[in-house]
């Protein structure tokens, strides 16, 4: 145990964010740099080493979290960077972009604020690449089988650095111009700025890892000659598909998906475009979807000089404390402040909207809502509530719906669909096609970054033993796995 006495006597302490009147006139991460590590010894001393260690049940990795805690209070930062890379195989990811499940699940969180898991981690991993503990681990010898992983987000890459440390030839497929799926063109640079994902991706290179870029499987590759080429394949393509708003004024010009949105202004940051195509400067903005595609679409739109933001959820607004339902150790749904949200806008809840308004050319003007409530487990709208807002650019962040058919690779693979439309898998991630496996999104559904990890690590297991007939990589999870969630 760290200090038996860290919990009595150490408060908790978060990261220290930059004023958000600064950090609006830039695309720079949100935290003051360094902040944490003068306090992240003593936060690191507040976790009990509990005889049963419920923060290993809320992450879907396992991660060691009593054991790294322990040598980051000692701050033996190596030992404590070796504890963590043994289960994650990207924290520096998890660090920023991670909920924390098992903030939400630590025991000291009954009848204290929890141990800062996720500072702690995060302040871990960062010192080990500022130290130089972050190096290449190629393997020892090649196996002589050869891997094509379709998609470039956390499960694609997890699955990808996996099985070339197994000694596997490994290429990795992403249709965009540029490695990283999601964490590149989807999380905005004020959240996780690239420079994160480059060094990762420099590193998978040097341990033999291959990346083909601007590749579509389905599109430019037919996907069954893929499988004729590679002696297994990971498709781990994510649920890409957004949910739509079928309401009259859809079709309106200013009224985008989250998806179209973030990338332009991440390809702004990476200097492809001078200026996004779709901005939000001098607009009214509202983005209808209360999640955290949605947040990031409102720090995006206060960067780019909006004249009001307006965020509108369907649900009803969630408690600041656990719901009786939601009992420690379950993730519960709490009202969350994102760094977004401090930075200004309206959050309305409890509201659908009926239809946008559009100007004479076409463009949208304002949005049309109104307020509901649920009744007998249905949502009805309240009558007498309907008001109109005014919208130049709408951005709909309501999540996601499965993985592209679009591009013909289900088709061509022949894969075979589960009811909720994910591409259906066994127990070791295999398809109904031989040797191919899926990992992520594309076989749970819309997820978090952790469970994607964790999905690309296990898939890579049963890889491994489809290629060798044996396996001595770790499986944190199985398919059928879900979050600690009531």
């Amino acid at each position: 145990m760290a200090d038996p006495k860290g919990f009595l006597t150490t408060g908790r302490e978060v990261a220290e964010t930059r004023p958000a009147g600064e950090r609006v006139k830039d695309w720079n991460e949100v935290y003051v740099p360094g902040s944490l590590l003068p306090i992240i010894s003593k936060q690191a001393g507040r976790c009990m080493d509990c005889g049963i260690p419920f923060c290993h049940n809320g992450c879907p990795l396992g991660n060691l979290i009593p054991e790294w805690n322990d040598y980051a209070y000692r701050e033996d930062w190596k030992a404590a960077s070796e504890r963590l890379h043994a289960t994650n195989n990207f924290p520096e990811f998890t660090g920023r972009l991670c909920p924390a499940p098992c903030e939400s699940a630590c025991v000291l969180g009954i009848n204290q604020p929890a141990v800062t898991i996720k500072n702690v981690e995060v302040s871990i991993i960062d010192k080990a690449w500022g130290s130089g503990d972050v190096t290449p681990q190629p393997p020892e010898r090649l196996s002589g089988k050869t891997v094509a992983v379709i998609g470039s987000g956390p499960a694609g890459l997890a699955a990808a650095q996996q099985l070339t440390r197994a000694g596997h030839t490994v290429a990795v497929y992403e249709r965009a111009d540029r490695i990283g799926g999601l964490l590149r063109y989807g999380i905005p640079e004020f959240k996780m700025e690239k420079s994160h994902i480059n060094r990762r991706i420099e590193q998978m290179r040097a341990e033999g890892t291959k990346f083909r870029t601007e590749v579509e499987i389905g599109k430019d590759i037919d996907a069954a000659k893929l499988r004729r080429r590679y002696d297994a394949v990971v498709i781990a393509a994510g649920a890409t598909v957004s949910r739509d708003l079928p309401v009259p004024g859809r079709e309106l010009n200013g009224v985008h998906f989250a998806m179209e949105y973030l990338p332009l202004a991440n390809k702004v940051q990476e200097g492809d475009l001078t200026v996004s195509p779709i901005s939000a400067e001098g607009k009214h903005v509202v983005v209808i979807g209360g999640g955290d595609t949605g947040a990031d679409c409102v720090g995006t739109a206060h960067r780019q000089g909006a004249a009001s933001v307006t965020q509108l959820e369907i649900m009803p607004k969630p408690g600041e404390e656990r719901n009786a339902n939601q009992p420690w150790p379950t993730f519960p749904m709490l009202y969350k402040v994102t760094s977004a949200h401090e930075e200004g806008g309206e959050r309305v809840y409890s509201v659908s909207t009926t239809h946008f308004e559009g100007d004479e050319d076409g463009n949208v003007q304002a949005l049309h809502l109104v307020e509901v409530e649920f009744k007998d487990g249905k949502l009805e709208q309240k009558p007498g509530t309907e008001r109109r807002i005014p919208a130049q650019l709408v951005t709909l962040a309501m999540g996601f719906t499965g993985t592209d058919q679009a591009n013909g690779l289900v088709q061509q693979f022949g894969l075979e669909l589960d009811e909720r439309g994910n591409v259906a898998r066994d127990a070791d991630f295999a398809t109904n096609v031989g040797g191919v496996f899926v990992a992520g999104d594309a076989g749970r559904g819309q997820s978090l970054i952790v469970w994607a990890i964790a999905e690309g690590r296990s898939a890579a297991r049963g890889v491994d033993r489809f290629l060798t007939g044996a396996s001595a990589l770790p499986a944190p999870i199985r398919p059928t796995d879900r979050s600690l969630m009531v």
